[in-house]
């Protein structure tokens, strides 16, 4: 049975739409960028003067290479969440920059990233107006970056950890502390895991993780029904041709928090881990939740839709999150959607042009057919890529 929430996200209205909000809404956009040893890409710069970058080329050309760099501009691991060394390019020595200048929610500015090589290990660099950040989260501040990839087709057909990572990754968009509850809940869990393993007994040890556990891990499933409601809220408003879909939360200590204060949760939480430290059952908590999804029209789960019916409800998810952004930030997340328009039909594939840019932020779109983007020609900025090589390309006529 998954948990179906009714918790209060920011007061602000989900049916007023960003413009209706108090301020101007801001457009946030890349408007330069720049990669060295970029994956294929040696050296690429592009100008982007429009609401919409298109890059078209054969599969392996590098389009969605630059969609990954344009993913780097926020915090986190990139939209292939990739080692930084494997991001290197191959035969080139020094390691991979991205230079870009952009339009953010604190005006314009200078983000400059890459791997640093002058150290052991995976460690990224940020400089944001050419001074050192004290933290890639900080990135946060200027940019919100939303993806939509092939490899999250399957999303719905796979485990659960790729749910949990790509429900998490829409709540960092609104709680900037999640990210760092998730790293820290899950670096308590292998800690009290190796005690176990290595079958210490000490009980102070086991006492002081699974405190961090409890508090942890109750705001984590807290913050997922925030988000998960309101988004409920959204999806069931829009009126698209894209399936309506319904999120829940299946996990136990999910079905504890409704109707339960959270406090009480966490002494349940606290209980349960202290129960199984040697038991043989596994200790609940967030690591454990699945996110539900079901194709209302169809009362039918996700998994069970057909694949362009899953295709679909995930680019109203997607779309209904972007949408929710633009309410709370009066600024719609910056969109990256790799190879989205071939496997939607026409209807849908107009659709989800006349959403892009309804949205009134910026959009990058990839595909292998330049015709495919013809309706948007006029609007947007087309550009060939082939070989890690970038050219404006021609018009559709």
């Amino acid at each position: 049975m998954t948990a179906r929430v009714s918790v209060e996200g920011p007061i602000l209205s989900e049916h007023s739409g960003a413009a209706s909000t108090a301020g101007a809404p801001l457009r946030l956009a890349v408007n330069t960028i720049s990669l060295t040893r970029f994956r294929n890409h040696a050296e690429t710069s592009l100008e982007i003067d429009r609401p919409v970058a298109v890059l078209t080329g054969a599969n392996g050309s590098g389009k969605t290479n630059l969609l990954e760099a344009v993913s780097f501009l926020s915090p986190g691991r990139g939209m292939r969440r990739a080692k930084l060394s494997e991001i290197d390019r191959v035969g080139d020595a020094g390691a991979w920059a991205v230079s870009a200048t952009i339009t953010g929610k604190l005006g314009d500015a200078r983000i400059g990233t890459g791997r640093d090589a002058s150290v052991e290990g995976e460690r990224r660099i940020v400089r944001i107006d050419g001074a050192p950040a004290r933290s890639q989260s900080a990135l946060g501040d200027h940019l919100t970056v939303s993806w939509l990839t092939p490899a999250m087709d399957r999303l719905f057909t796979e485990s659960a950890s790729g749910r949990r990572r790509f429900l998490d990754r829409l709540v960092y968009a609104f709680d900037g502390e999640h990210a760092g509850r998730v790293n820290t809940y899950e670096h308590a869990w292998r800690e009290r895991n190796r005690l176990i393993k290595d079958g210490r007994r000490e009980a102070a040890w086991y006492a002081a993780l699974e405190e961090t556990l409890a508090e942890t891990g109750v705001a984590i499933a807290a913050a997922r029904a925030a988000l998960v409601a309101r988004l409920n809220r959204i999806c069931a408003a829009t009126r698209d041709p894209f399936p309506a879909a319904e999120l829940a939360l299946d996990g136990e200590i999910d079905r504890w928090l409704v109707g339960t204060p959270a406090l009480e949760v966490e002494d349940r939480l606290r209980a349960t881990l202290a129960a199984a430290r040697f038991g043989p059952q596994e200790a609940e908590g967030p690591h454990r939740t699945d996110l539900a999804v079901t194709h209302v029209g169809k009362a039918m789960p996700a998994a069970q839709c057909s694949t362009g019916e899953q295709k679909a409800l995930l680019v109203g998810i997607v779309l209904a999150h972007a949408r929710l952004q633009a309410i709370d930030e009066h600024a719609a997340p910056i969109l990256l959607l790799d190879e989205v328009a071939a496997h939607l039909d026409d209807r849908r594939r107009a659709a989800l042009f006349e959403a892009v840019f309804d949205l009134g932020g910026q959009a990058w779109l990839t595909g292998t057919d330049l015709s495919t983007f013809a309706p948007i020609a006029d609007r947007a900025r087309l550009f060939d890529v082939a070989d890690g090589r970038v050219r404006p390309a021609d018009v559709v006529s």
